[in-house]
């Protein structure tokens, strides 16, 4: 198993029109017998709000996008043209003091939103929103107000919707609502009181309906469908594990342990191979990361469930809720920073 160590140094100010910084950046790889640096990069997100939680690219290989702490999805244009607007809720559109100047107080998210877990169906062009606070919304291709595809299930409101994908073949969307019982807001009562009642769900694209999959489940969060299809994996971020839902074959609608994992999980991702790549908001407190000194931030899984690499960060500030592979390289999300990170996969080669 190969370790990238990321060292988060800054050690280029953005100046002017430049939007990009370069930052130090250590990738150790064992069984080696020298170590080597390689440009890091911070793409700072607009003054007054954090939390690119989730990242997304567009059909066209665009972005990222990014939902962010004012109820706003924003898309990153490249240097030169920054970060745009691209899409928001009804209420954030139509309420001014979601729009206020400096950034609103954090209380206020259930009023303007807070969009967590992004996705496109590659096809249609269209962005599927997991907003924590309004539901499961929908934005066309050119972005503006996203429309309201779900706000329940089998009679029970929505709480804290979290996690999306999207099966690219059928439309089907996949979701969690990581509790009935407390919001985004309130998310630290659910590990201290060990709720469970998170649930898995599909949106029917054919038949525009909500369908139940797994309820009474522990924190989900991230969702991602197997590249063959047969299975979505959820991470559970209380437990610590990836669990998996069968969609196809003899096992189907079972659900079963997938992987345990070093730390706690946010969003998970399919890389290139295969497998996931699994965002880690902090490594177990009582487990062998831990004790060993390491902050773990993300972890690559294979097809199986093995994991094979580990991402560390050297600054124990520094939280991870996304790691998209896009092009040969690592988009990095937090829903606690205010920047977002990159870092070149061949320069590990």
């Amino acid at each position: 198993m190969s370790r990238l160590v990321f060292c988060l140094v800054l050690c280029l100010l953005c100046a002017g029109q430049q939007i990009v910084a370069t930052a130090a950046a250590t990738i150790q790889v064992p069984k080696q017998s020298d170590s080597s640096a390689v440009a890091f990069d911070f793409v700072p997100l607009p003054d007054d709000v954090t939390g690119a939680e989730s990242l997304a690219f567009d059909r066209r290989g665009q972005g990222p996008y990014a939902g962010i702490s004012d109820g706003r999805v924003l898309k990153w244009g490249g240097s030169a043209r920054g970060w745009t607007t691209f899409a928001y809720s009804t209420s954030y559109a139509h309420n001014p003091s979601c729009k206020a100047s400096p950034a609103r107080p954090g209380d206020a998210e259930d009023v303007c939103g807070r969009p967590l877990g992004l996705q496109f169906n590659v096809r249609t062009g269209d962005l599927y929103i997991a907003d924590a606070y309004h539901g499961l919304l929908k934005v066309g291709p050119a972005g503006g107000e996203a429309k309201v595809l779900a706000a329940k299930a089998d009679g029970g409101a929505f709480t804290f919707v979290n996690g999306v994908d999207v099966d690219q073949s059928t439309g089907d969307v996949y979701f969690t609502d990581s509790s009935m019982s407390y919001t985004r807001r309130h998310n630290t009562q659910i590990l201290l009181n060990r709720d469970s009642s998170g649930r898995l769900m599909k949106y029917d694209a054919r038949a525009k309906r909500v369908i139940v999959l797994k309820d009474a489940l522990p924190y989900p969060n991230g969702v991602a469908v197997s590249a063959d299809r047969t299975h979505v994996v959820v991470a559970h971020t209380g437990p610590c594990q990836l669990f998996r839902y069968w969609l196809k074959g003899p096992k189907a609608g079972t659900y079963e342990l997938f992987a345990d994992l070093p730390g706690y999980p946010d969003n998970i991702r399919r890389d290139t191979r295969g497998g996931y790549w699994v965002a880690l908001n902090r490594e177990k407190i009582d487990g062998e990361a831990a004790a060993a000194g390491k902050h773990i931030v993300g972890v690559r899984l294979d097809s199986k469930g093995v994991q094979r690499d580990e991402m560390m960060a050297e600054d124990k500030s520094v939280t991870l809720s996304d790691v998209s592979e896009k092009d040969g390289k690592l988009w990095l999300g937090s829903v606690e920073l205010d920047y977002v990170g990159l870092v070149d996969q061949r320069s590990l080669d």
